[in-house]
């Protein structure tokens, strides 16, 4: 089994470090992440500007863009071959509900399951990194049991897994959740600069709006692992009719 791991926490940061080790004896593992922290990057490309790849003396490679980016040049031409899965995180927070949108730790997924490769983004449900080697052994063993079903280096789909921080035997089973939602951000910070200039930094998420039973919040708050598929397509399918009509009252 050939993995890509990536993160959008940074090459250095304790997470990716922890999923390495986790994996690096059951499959052939490459790490290829951002140079410095990436959050909330979502599927950013870096397109007007050069990228460089170095590499780290524990063998990561690291890139001066986004997460996106990362999987991106190591899918089309950095590897030399093609992996079996594409493995995110595992990150320092939550991607819950709206997080999916905004996550960079889901978009190094998505690219790679935009190139048609199952694709894993994997995030503890606090930040500090409590209870790691639990997350990263409950990684390992959910990518074990999908090896075991042949559900790894076949047709893609995308999986956001959020792994409560927890030890590893308080740690429940596993739900498939849909994505629960947020209110509305918190208010942004302002800030007077040393030149007198305002400086904005962007407020905190919001609070769960849609924590109900079957949820991604829901689950995480009882201590399970929720694990939500994800797709790309955008479309409002529900609503197509509707803005069809809408669309011939407007011609």
């Amino acid at each position: 089994m050939k993995i890509l791991i990536s993160n959008d926490d940074g090459y250095q940061a304790p997470g990716i470090v922890a999923l390495y080790e986790a994996l690096k004896d059951v499959a052939d593992v490459e790490v290829v992440a951002p140079e410095h922290n990436n959050s909330a990057k979502s599927n950013a490309l870096t397109l007007y500007a050069p990228l460089y790849v170095h590499q780290a003396a524990n063998g990561f490679r690291y890139v001066n863009g986004t997460p996106a980016d990362c999987v991106h040049i190591a899918l089309t031409g950095l590897l030399g071959y093609r992996p079996d899965l594409v493995i995110s995180g595992i990150n320092n927070g939550a991607n819950m509900g709206d997080d999916t949108i905004y996550s960079g730790t889901v978009g190094a997924a998505m690219e790679g399951y935009l190139f048609g490769i199952p694709a894993i983004a994997f995030s503890q449900t606090q930040k500090g990194w409590k209870h790691l080697d639990a997350a990263a052994q409950t990684a390992r063993n959910l990518i074990l049991r999908m090896a075991q079903q042949d559900l790894v280096g076949g047709p893609s789909w995308l999986l956001n897994v959020n792994i409560p921080n927890l030890p590893f035997d308080e740690i429940q089973p596993a739900k498939i959740c849909r994505l629960g939602r947020r209110h509305a951000a918190e208010p942004v910070i302002t800030m007077q600069s040393p030149r007198g200039d305002t400086m904005y930094w962007i407020g905190e998420a919001g609070r769960a709006k849609d924590d109900a039973d079957g949820t991604d919040f829901h689950a995480s708050l009882q201590g399970h692992v929720t694990i939500t598929p994800l797709k790309a397509d955008l479309t409002d399918h529900d609503h197509l009719g509707y803005w069809a009509q809408t669309a011939a009252r407007l011609a």
